[in-house]
């Protein structure tokens, strides 16, 4: 369905309690995976809750009920000092690593200072701030490094900043629990780096949550610093095997002397998650990410998930289809910069429709077309759109292995596959934005139009703005196949609604 399930909560049970009158609470990076899980969870406990996304959609809104939405960019002071209007504490969630690990140092450091002068010119009380383990002292990757220079930038300002350390976390969505769980669900052979027997102390999402909710309600963590990890420290090849048994996979590891480098390069291509945070992660294998500073034990005591039921946990949510946020909900690069097809100043160059009329109902047409992709795939002919999505990966792109959130429910900011959901009108209309390499910016329109009161309109369109002479060569070598591709996927479509008509009109006894 295209709306959002009942929240799953982790803090009914924690030690803290809700603080009556604490104010406006600002949360930062809600559209990704970790703020995606604690807007829900502040709600629940009673807080007043403002949400910064970069792009307002209206599924925000029943995704969050009762939460203020702002727009804004976080490059953007203004945009901050707006968002941090009257904010009591403010939540650093924000992460770039879809940049790359070359990119993202000076990005986020550039974001942090912003972060700090807004909320210390709006007056905010408190900055919480989520970051990676790593010793300081250690040559670290550019990712934890990272992590650690933006604390160092918050910390600045006259604002008060907590600081929270934690290195892998394992639950569903997850970019590396979906590393680790797709490395070993997909290869017999696992070819290991030497840096596999470096130590980390995993944490499951749901102690992570109850962790930067317990910081809110406890006065004590004002301005301290605090590392946060589960009850177990594994080595990454301890992990995978671990998976393994869940799994109920047999697997065989080894070692070989292999770069960082070219071991990241080659999972992008196994994981469903892009070669740039793949890079970025899993450089930081050579740093050990254990915890050193564990007073936060002490000031919210309750009992951490074992890495094990972290795992299985993980893995129930992915078969009840559940999930209520992933990796692949973080905005990708340049996102500000591409317009949407609203915004572009005329019609786009090309434009390739389909269409076909069906006395199926609009609804059931609607719901048909919101499950494309992912694990149901896309009705028909997916070797060329796997074809399409291979090629992709070869550039360095999405490819079509990043899948969906969930089969059962479609937000706006959703991945599907190599697509962005940009626009859902219910009972209407689908558009979806193309991310992956293109030579222009394409969009692809699923809508149902009345025709007459017993037939539907089901129409697929295909848009396409060119850069360059490139992009007119791309167009014209790819039209030939739209009318294969598109003809038989609104085919397709119409077939999944016949059932869905005959499950609607079925008699319950």
């Amino acid at each position: 369905m295209p709306y959002p399930q009942r929240s799953i909560l982790f803090c009914e049970d924690l030690p803290t309690r809700p603080v009556a009158g604490k104010g406006l609470i600002l949360v930062t990076g809600a559209g990704g995976y970790i703020g995606g899980r604690l807007v829900p969870e502040l709600i629940a406990r009673g807080y007043r809750v403002r949400v910064l996304v970069r792009s307002h959609g209206e599924s925000y809104g029943l995704r969050w009920p009762g939460a203020e939405i702002v727009e804004g960019d976080a490059l953007s002071i203004e945009d901050l000092k707006r968002a941090m209007d009257q904010v009591n504490t403010a939540y650093y969630l924000m992460h770039s690593l879809l940049l790359g690990p070359k990119k993202f140092e000076n990005l986020e450091l550039t974001v942090a200072k912003n972060f700090r002068l807004a909320a210390g010119e709006k007056g905010v009380e408190r900055i919480i701030y989520l970051g990676g383990l790593g010793d300081k002292n250690d040559f670290l990757s550019a990712h934890l490094k990272s992590r650690l220079e933006v604390a160092r930038e918050l910390m600045k300002g006259p604002v008060p900043v907590t600081v929270i350390r934690a290195a892998v976390i394992i639950g569903s969505g997850s970019a590396s629990f979906e590393i680790i769980k797709n490395l070993v669900d997909r290869i017999p052979v696992i070819c290991l780096p030497v840096y596999a027997k470096t130590l980390c102390q995993p944490i499951g999402i749901r102690d992570v949550i109850k962790y930067l909710v317990g910081c809110l309600e406890h006065e004590n963590t004002r301005g301290r610093e605090f590392d946060i990890g589960g009850n177990e420290i594994l080595s990454y090849e301890n992990m995978m095997k671990v998976v393994a048994d869940i799994l109920g996979k047999r697997r065989w590891f080894t070692r070989l002397p292999l770069p960082l480098n070219t071991f990241s390069f080659l999972a992008s291509f196994i994981t469903p998650v892009p070669a740039a945070i793949t890079r970025s992660l899993l450089e930081g294998l050579g740093n050990e990410v254990v915890c050193r500073n564990e007073e936060i034990q002490a000031l919210i005591p309750f009992e951490t998930v074992p890495f094990r039921e972290a795992v299985k946990r993980a893995m129930k949510i992915e078969e009840e289809d559940t999930m209520q946020s992933r990796w692949s909900c973080a905005y990708p690069p340049n996102w500000n910069l591409v317009p949407r097809l609203h915004e572009l100043p005329r019609v786009p160059h090309y434009i390739s429709r389909y269409w076909i009329d069906s006395p199926k109902l609009d609804k059931s047409l609607f719901y048909a077309f919101c499950r494309i992709g992912g694990k149901e795939g896309w009705f028909h002919n997916n070797w060329m759109w796997y074809l399409r999505g291979e090629i992709d990966r070869l550039f360095l792109g999405v490819g079509m292995s990043r899948g969906r959130r969930s089969q059962s429910e479609l937000w706006e900011n959703d991945v599907i596959d190599f697509f962005r959901v940009e626009k859902i009108e219910p009972y209407r209309r689908l558009l979806l934005r193309a991310e992956m390499k293109l030579p222009g910016l394409a969009w692809l329109e699923f809508t149902v139009k009345a025709e007459n009161p017993h037939l539907n309109r089901l129409i697929v369109t295909a848009y396409f703005e060119p850069h360059g002479i490139w992009g007119d060569i791309y167009w014209y070598f790819f039209l030939p196949f739209h009318y294969l591709i598109f003809t038989r996927l609104i085919q397709a479509i119409e077939r999944q609604g016949r059932s869905r008509d005959r499950e609607h009109l079925m008699p319950r006894t």
